[in-house]
């Protein structure tokens, strides 16, 4: 198998990461009524970074919360045994603009099953999405309203995503498919 080709290095996800804040900040007049979701788990460290660089834009602190999705996806019974992660989101919300936070938007079914998991826990005002990297092949009606990077993909490549809070180098590589027999 190819070695993996470097899409976005540190810097390019930081650029990336501060223009998505600003994205939000201009369409979201009202800051103190927004709140991040990461989905579990690329998603949380990125809703983080985002509430922190959001605080540094709207001289406040952006409230950030995980979002475990594993027991609202569709494929469930396809999946095998499912390993559930922590959902905790420290603000309410009800009424609120809530901004679910990704790393990588394929296919759909992950942002669907948020969308179930943010309603259990509330009626939100509006829901948005932002991405570091979508990549297409969308089986779903949905579209991210803030996104890092398209990356355009085939179905059998594999985007990954390392950040540094997880032990890596922040990077986005891109991992060929492997060949046919």
């Amino acid at each position: 198998m190819a070695d993996p080709k470097l899409l976005l290095d540190a810097g390019a996800i930081q650029r990336s990461l501060t223009r998505i804040a600003h994205e939000i900040a201009e369409a979201n007049a009202d800051s103190a009524d927004v709140g991040l979701i990461g989905i579990q788990r690329g998603g949380v460290h990125l809703a983080r970074r985002l509430a922190k660089l959001l605080g540094g834009v709207w001289e406040h602190d952006a409230p950030a919360g995980m979002l475990d999705v594993s027991m609202h996806r569709d494929d469930i019974g396809q999946r095998g045994i499912v390993s559930v992660q922590p959902t905790e989101v420290p603000f309410d919300v009800e009424g609120r603009t809530i901004v679910l936070v990704d790393d990588v938007l394929f296919n759909g079914r992950t942002v669907r099953a948020a969308l179930d998991a943010v309603h259990h826990l509330g009626r939100p005002r509006r829901i948005q999405l932002a991405v570091l990297v979508d990549r297409g092949h969308r089986e779903l009606p949905i579209k991210p309203d803030y996104v890092g990077k398209n990356i355009p993909t085939a179905i059998d490549e594999r985007i990954e995503v390392s950040l540094s809070e997880t032990g890596g180098n922040d990077s986005v590589t891109l991992q060929a498919a492997p060949p046919h027999a």
